[in-house]
């Protein structure tokens, strides 16, 4: 294999995974995803930006059979999906440095074991120099480990990201052929990886904001011919207020649960509210587009059962879920059912410290299968909900 060119001296060398369908053994991938890396030839140095997960090193070592000195290693991120590869580029071409972060350096020796002579450390605006062409070295840190940095060629206006601006698509177009597919893909990666980190984002994108990019170059997924799509993209997800919807995870063991969920929701339609379901039984749920659901939603209702006082075991991992991917929420309510008695409210409420600013709302619970008086309440919890969405302006 040929490396696939971007612009003169700088060419694409990563690899393609098809068939992936689990990251992390957790995040679902439904059309598989890409491990990018860069080779940058100067008139008097070469760079590799990135490797790829270990399991594909194959495709990265092919790629650079016919390149025979490699003088630096831009190391972006440690995680071993782009650093997995690294000791065997290493072992390759044993002349070559690794360039990253001084916090990088400390996690790469932990997950590596590589030699620490390996290592040189930049700092946040330091320039490195390959002859003709000129990486500028542009820290960012909690994008989305502490070590993370961006790199930046100067003459030709590439500015490669990390993880950040990715997409999990995998394709053999290397730029964005189609932005709408490419738009839903980058939204279920902002929202499973990014968006708890959506307040140190607004700050590396001001950054960034005075360099001319031509192109946008990140670790998973096509590339950005046109730069201010995924810019755009981003200002909206992180700095826009909520929509006028509400998320539902819930849960039913027979049937009480899903009845004040349908209740709720049918008041909450009348009302022009949007809502987006999510039956958390096993199998069902797609964590990804929940997870895409919670970047614009303004209020969250958790549905549950009542289970040994608590609430359902997968009610639970879904409310640990929405604590870790921090979204921007208003407001939040906890509806459902139980048979003695039930603590589900209190326990929901402490798995949930990260949404400590949103407000709220009244619960709603029934003993057993809801009576009439339980569904007027449900139409009252949506009332409140409309006009709290109406108040902030999110109608």
């Amino acid at each position: 294999m040929k490396p696939i060119t971007i612009k003169p001296g700088v060419s694409f060398v990563g690899a393609i995974d098809w068939d992936r369908r689990l990251f992390d053994v957790l995040v679902p991938l439904p059309d598989g995803t890409s491990y990018n890396a860069f080779l940058v030839k100067g008139s008097e140095k070469t760079a590799l930006i990135d490797t790829v997960d270990f399991h594909m090193s194959g495709v990265l070592l092919e790629y650079l059979k016919d390149v025979e000195r490699i003088d630096y290693v831009i190391a972006h991120h440690g995680e071993q999906d782009h650093s997995g590869t690294l000791p065997k580029i290493l072992e390759k071409y044993p002349e070559a440095k690794v360039c990253l972060t001084p916090k990088a350096k400390g996690i790469f020796l932990d997950l590596l074991h590589l030699p620490e002579e390996k290592f040189v450390t930049v700092e946040d605006g330091e320039t490195l120099s390959l002859g003709d062409k000129t990486i500028q070295f542009v820290h960012a840190p909690w994008v989305h480990w502490p070590e993370t940095m961006f790199s930046y060629i100067q003459e030709d206006g590439i500015l490669f990201t990390a993880d950040c601006f990715g997409s999990h698509i995998a394709t053999n177009e290397l730029f964005v052929a189609d932005e709408g597919i490419v738009y839903e893909a980058a939204k279920r990666y902002y929202a499973e990886i990014m968006m708890p980190f959506a307040g140190v984002i607004k700050r590396n994108m001001k950054k960034i904001e005075n360099l001319k990019i031509d192109i946008i170059a990140p670790d998973h997924g096509p590339l950005y011919k046109r730069p201010e799509f995924i810019l755009e993209a981003y200002r909206h997800w992180v700095y826009d207020a909520p929509k006028n919807e509400v998320v539902i995870p819930y849960i039913s063991m027979h049937g009480s649960t899903k009845a004040m969920v349908d209740r709720l929701t049918a008041a909450l339609t009348e009302r022009g509210v949007t809502v987006k379901l999510f039956n958390l039984s096993e199998g069902i749920v797609d964590v990804g587009k929940l997870a895409m659901a919670l970047v614009d939603t303004a209020t969250i209702v958790i549905g549950t059962p009542t289970v040994l006082t608590g609430p359902h075991p997968n009610v639970a991992y879904g409310a640990f879920l929405v604590n870790a991917l921090r979204p921007k929420v208003k407001f939040l309510s906890v509806i459902g059912s139980y048979g003695w008695g039930t603590r589900a409210v209190d326990v929901i409420k402490g798995l949930l410290p990260n949404l400590g600013k949103a407000e709220i709302l009244d619960p709603v619970l029934c003993k057993g299968l809801p009576r009439e008086e339980d569904l007027k309440t449900l139409d009252n919890l949506a009332e409140t909900i409309y006009q709290k969405h109406k108040e902030n302006g999110f109608t």
